[in-house]
């Protein structure tokens, strides 16, 4: 069965990034880091697939990736190629992106979101060993990228690889999902877990603050304090969370909203960013800027609607790549089948279905229903 928690936080994440990308709030960084969630989310997800399935859950997990970048790389590869991209072999790369895939000067804007799908990959290959490690070693394991991220930030490893970076700064993430997921953060005690995410935000608070970016305080331009920072905040999301959330769906449209955006979430996060720079114009043409409130709800607006177009489109590659029966629209209810249905004689200790009867006192819990094929928990937008 789906913990509903966990997707309330990736669509909350999701919606977080595409409004950052919007009105590039540095605030919102702050008030909610996204990306590091989702990479929390997605190694906790990893780690239970591992689990079930051994290593072919890295193949799996590849093939519901790809498509859709697939689909993108359609529309985007041959306007990139009649606009000045070079044909390279590095046009390669669009199909599996272990680096960053080549792009013009547009695209690479447009485009740029897809720096996610390079670490996961590369997070999803690393993760038989990593879970191996974690299992054994725990807390140096899980301390590892954090200290790389020390070295690099504090001029001990001044010229790290790009890649190193990204590793210092998301992998702790994923790796606190391994720990979600086999319960060890459950099980802190709060005398522990409370104090372990208060120095982690004053640690990257102070961090933050004596280090500002070239947009001040937001956290993309602040790889250690964003580690720190978002580190707390895991803690105390998946640490406390919930073993089951049906007050997710006591509203009918924002549980379907919650559904439809974890089942399209890689949809959003690859097609959102080009539609952010194609309504950019609109600043200097109706002279909304990024002060003026409406204008910045109308574009929000906007930019949902786009990729809600997009969605009905293509996003039922998603369903195909996992497998599911493709949907226009995900979560509506099956119907029932046609014909009538026949009853059998009662027996005891069974129901008239002839399925085991429910013991006197046992209710069944609201909201409850037949477990789902995972999602792959893809955000948007770059941090």
């Amino acid at each position: 069965m789906r913990n509903r928690y966990l997707d309330l936080l990736r669509f909350l994440a999701i919606v977080r990034v595409v409004v950052y990308h919007v009105t590039g709030w540095a605030t919102l960084t702050l008030v909610f880091p996204a990306m590091s969630v989702m990479f929390a989310l997605a190694g906790s997800l990893m780690a239970a697939s591992l689990r079930r399935s051994g290593p072919p859950a890295v193949g799996r997990r590849l093939r519901r990736l790809l498509p859709s970048l697939w689909v993108l790389a359609v529309v985007f590869v041959p306007a990139m190629l009649l606009t000045g991209l070079p044909l390279t072999p590095k046009v390669l790369l669009w199909l599996v992106p272990v680096a960053d895939p080549p792009a013009n000067d547009w695209g690479a804007v447009a485009l740029s979101p897809i720096w996610y799908l390079r670490n996961y990959l590369w997070f999803v290959l690393a993760s038989p060993v990593a879970l191996w490690l974690f299992r054994r070693a725990p807390l140096p394991t899980l301390l590892a990228p954090y200290a790389v991220l020390a070295a690099i930030e504090s001029g001990v490893y001044p010229n790290a690889p790009a890649a190193v970076q990204q590793f210092g700064l998301y992998f702790g993430a994923w790796l606190l999902g391994f720990a979600h997921q086999d319960g060890t953060l459950r099980r802190l005690a709060n005398r522990v877990l409370w104090p372990a995410a208060a120095v982690l935000v004053i640690a990257g608070g102070a961090w933050i603050l004596t280090h500002p970016g070239p947009r001040g305080y937001d956290l993309n331009d602040i790889p250690l304090g964003n580690a720190l920072w978002s580190a707390g905040f895991i803690l105390v999301l998946l640490g406390r969370a919930p073993a089951s959330a049906a007050w997710v769906d006591w509203n009918a449209l924002i549980g379907r909203l919650v559904t439809i955006l974890n089942r399209r979430a890689l949809t959003v996060y690859l097609w959102h960013m080009p539609f952010v720079v194609a309504l950019t114009p609109l600043v200097d043409v109706v002279g909304w800027s990024h002060q003026d409130p409406v204008g910045l709800a109308i574009r929000i607006a906007l930019v949902f609607a786009l990729v809600g177009v997009v969605t009905l489109l293509v996003g039922w590659v998603e369903d195909v790549a996992a497998r599911r029966r493709p949907e226009l629209i995900p979560g509506g209810r099956r119907s029932a089948p046609a014909g009538p249905v026949r009853r059998p004689a009662s027996h005891p200790g069974k129901s008239a279905g002839g399925s085991a009867a429910v013991p006197a006192g046992r209710a069944v819990v609201p909201g409850q229903h037949i477990r789902e094929p995972e999602t792959v928990e893809i955000t948007a937008g770059r941090r």
